[in-house]
């Protein structure tokens, strides 16, 4: 048999698609994996598709080892320079005002 895909569900329907495809769930980094509901898997070993004998054991990580993803959308750093203010406030005549629109 082909094991299943399980990164991207959650524990409670990782261990259900676990079952219906006749293999068993381990989880390293949770001992308390039988009771752990909405956290979602990010690793498996042995990847999907691979060919494994009915009842073997696919191990499943819900926590990023160092240097793997986790990285968001990167460093954000202010943008300069700013883009110049206005908008309608500029769209407006404003009382004083040393340039009249002319119209």
């Amino acid at each position: 048999m082909r094991v299943p895909k399980f990164v991207g569900l959650m524990a409670m329907d990782a261990r259900e698609a676990a079952e219906s495809h006749g293999v068993h769930l381990t989880a390293p980094d949770r001992p308390d994996f039988h009771l752990a509901v909405v956290d979602y898997v990010v690793r498996q070993y042995p990847q999907p598709g691979v060919e494994v004998p009915r009842g073997a054991v696919v191990s499943v990580w819900f926590d990023f080892a160092d240097g793997e993803g986790g990285g968001g959308a990167g460093v954000r750093e202010p943008r300069l320079p700013r883009p110049p203010g206005g908008g309608m406030q500029r769209e407006l005549d404003a009382p004083g005002d040393a340039f009249e629109v002319i119209r």
